[in-house]
Formats: C-alpha cells, sequence, structure tokens
C-alpha cells in the first residue's frame, strides 16, 4: 500500500511525517485547512509549510479540508481506496486556554474529527494502521499530586518514588482529574481511538506526547513552548512565565524522533496500544533552563515577566517514561536532547 495520509499535514507534527514517507517513496496526501491561523492568529499560520511541501515534492498532494466534514472524508479516502496503508492523525486544536474560550470547537476538532477520520478509514482501509498523536494533558492534574521538591532552577520528583527514575508510565489513572476542556477533548478521542483498536480490530496506536517540537513548529503564545520562547528570545519580544516560579518541567521531544517511533510502530503494529512518548530524562527542562538556553543560544538577555497564576490543567513536572514503547521497539532511540534542538530553532529562525 503505496498512500499515507496526513491529518494537519501543515503543522510540526504533520509536515515531519510527510516528509519522513516522501523521502521513504510513498504517496502522501496531506488535510489540513489551516485553522491554527484561525486558533492563534496569523503568526501560526501553517500555509508556508503547505506551500513549502508542494513546492518541494509532487508526490505530495494536498486536501483543503475539514476533517469534521465525513463526506469530505469519504470521497478523500475513496480516491485512494485499495492503496492507504497509514493515516497519521495529527490535526488538532492544541491549547487548553483556546479551547476553555470554544468549547463546542474546540470538542468538535479533536473528539468529533478524530472519530470521523476513524468511521472513514474503518469503512474505506480498514487495513491501514492508524495513529494518533495524543497527549499527556490526558491525565489532567494527576500528576501534581506527586510528591516534587523545590530545587533552584527546577521541581523535582522526590528521590525513591516509583516515577523518579525514568519518568511517568502509562498506568498512571486519567480519571477524576481537572483535565481543562482541551485535556477532556482529548481524552475522548484518545479512548475512541483505543476502542477502534480493541473492540474493531484495527491496527490503531495512540501516542501521549509532552512537549512535541522542532523548527517546524509555528510557535505562538498560546503554544509551542519552546518555539515560541526562542522566538522571543531573537525578536526581543517579552515572553511571560505562568506561574511555578518557572520552574515546572517539561520534556521535549523533537517532531523527528516522534515520527520515527509512528514508522516503528506501523511496521509491526500492536491494536488499540497506548504510549507515553516525550524526550523523557533524555532530553528535558524547567522553563528557567530553557530560558537561559535561549540567552546563550541568542547571545542576548531576554526580556520576561512572572505571573503569579497558572494555566488550568498545567503540570508542574512531566517528564514521559518511554521505556514500554523501547521494550516493544528496542530499534528506536531518542536522538536529539533540548539544546540541540533550541540550536536548531535558532539557526532555522536566521533563515
Amino acid at each position: 500500500m503505496s498512500v499515507v495520509i496526513v491529518t494537519g499535514s501543515g503543522g510540526l507534527v504533520g509536515a515531519e511525517t510527510v516528509r519522513f514517507y516522501l523521502q521513504a517513496g510513498y504517496t502522501v496526501v496531506g488535510v489540513d485547512n489551516d485553522m491554527r491561523a484561525r486558533f492563534f492568529g496569523a503568526e501560526a499560520s501553517t500555509h508556508w509549510q503547505v506551500m513549502r511541501m508542494q513546492q518541494e515534492s509532487a508526490a505530495y498532494i494536498h486536501c483543503n479540508e475539514d476533517i469534521r466534514d465525513a463526506e469530505a472524508m469519504k470521497r478523500l479516502f475513496a480516491r485512494f481506496r485499495g492503496d492507504v496503508g497509514l493515516v497519521v492523525h495529527a490535526a488538532a486544536q492544541p491549547s487548553h486556554d483556546w479551547a476553555a474560550s470554544a468549547p463546542h470547537i474546540d470538542f468538535s476538532v479533536n473528539a468529533v474529527g478524530t472519530l470521523v477520520m476513524l468511521e472513514t478509514c474503518r469503512q474505506v482501509a480498514p487495513e491501514a494502521t492508524f495513529i494518533f498523536t495524543s497527549t499527556n494533558k490526558v491525565y489532567g492534574d494527576t500528576p501534581n499530586r506527586l510528591p516534587l521538591v523545590e530545587r533552584a532552577t527546577r521541581w523535582e520528583l522526590e528521590p525513591g518514588h516509583p516515577y523518579a527514575a525514568a519518568g511517568i508510565d502509562e498506568s498512571m489513572s486519567i480519571d477524576q482529574t481537572k483535565h481543562s476542556v482541551f485535556g477532556a477533548s482529548k481524552v475522548a478521542a484518545d479512548v475512541m481511538v483505543q476502542e477502534y483498536g480493541r473492540y474493531f480490530g484495527m491496527k490503531t496506536g495512540v501516542f501521549r506526547g509532552g512537549c512535541l517540537t522542532g523548527p517546524g513548529h509555528s510557535g505562538t503564545r498560546l503554544h509551542g513552548f519552546l518555539s515560541y520562547l526562542m522566538k522571543c528570545a531573537m525578536s526581543g519580544r517579552e515572553y511571560v512565565v505562568y506561574g511555578y516560579k518557572g520552574k515546572q518541567v517539561r520534556d521535549n521531544i523533537h517532531s523527528q524522533d516522534l515520527v520515527r517511533a509512528f514508522d516503528a510502530f506501523h511496521r509491526q503494529p500492536r491494536p488499540g496500544e497506548v504510549y507515553n512518548m516525550g524526550g523523557g530524562r533524555f532530553s528535558n527542562c524547567s522553563v528557567l533552563e530553557a530560558i537561559t538556553l535561549c540567552e546563550e543560544i541568542a547571545g542576548r538577555p531576554m526580556a520576561i515577566r512572572a505571573s503569579d497564576d497558572n494555566r488550568i490543567g498545567d503540570h508542574i513536572w512531566w517528564i514521559s517514561d518511554t521505556g514500554k514503547f523501547q521494550r516493544h521497539y528496542p530499534e528506536w532511540r531518542l536522538t536529539y536532547d533540548v539544546p540541540r534542538i533550541l540550536r536548531e530553532i535558532y539557526e532555522a529562525g536566521l533563515q
């Protein structure tokens, strides 16, 4: 099967997926109607990325449709009936701040859009692998109940805790916790993708990402931590740190490492499986630590303003335990740490 369908193809993960499979010799169909610009404004538009991919390869076919439009998705899948081997569903409304301002739109994109893609795939391409980019926000604020210790530049998990050595694994409950509206819509999609694997036997996989990043990110104030931070460092724009003294910790995974994980799953799918997927202990930082790195790389101090108000449902400490995925796919390894990621984002910003 020679066709890969990628939703959110102009976004960070979508575009990385497109390029990966184009280089591997596939025909790639991208679905993206640039709703990111509607969510976050012109600077977050993915149009530039789509234009670049169309110029780079004749094997990239773009579809400017909405994933919530079931008839449009049916027509698209039917056009390539018999040839679709992989669907990577990366389209989403990705911000919990924005979601609170428009819950109906957030849920329709994240939950209903995912259901449309799943059911269309089941009806037209049931043998295809279906990969879903979920989020660690499905765990809500449960991670904030962990025993944390304040250090000079970060919060850290109490030594000896089961998650201390490798991070948070998939055994953490997603129930009875404050998710944010965004987190709730992603929970609905996450569970539905699992169900299509377990109930219908489709080759579905759920990847619960931490901070997904890389130079292809159209970072903006409400979404795209490292990308937006470096954008502020390079431009002199003020960066606002929300709560927790800037010591909140995130693991960061480069989009290339993530897409290589997608491909490993596609080659040997495990229907209905769920993986925490992030930078783990190999690639993580606090906001303060990231600011210091950005200042060093950009060669200038940043304009920083601190707010005591943390974002609702925000994690104080998140590091993903990728051990389960590595046990299932031992050939896969992380290759990018935070300093390397930030240097690449900086160099891309100079072009």
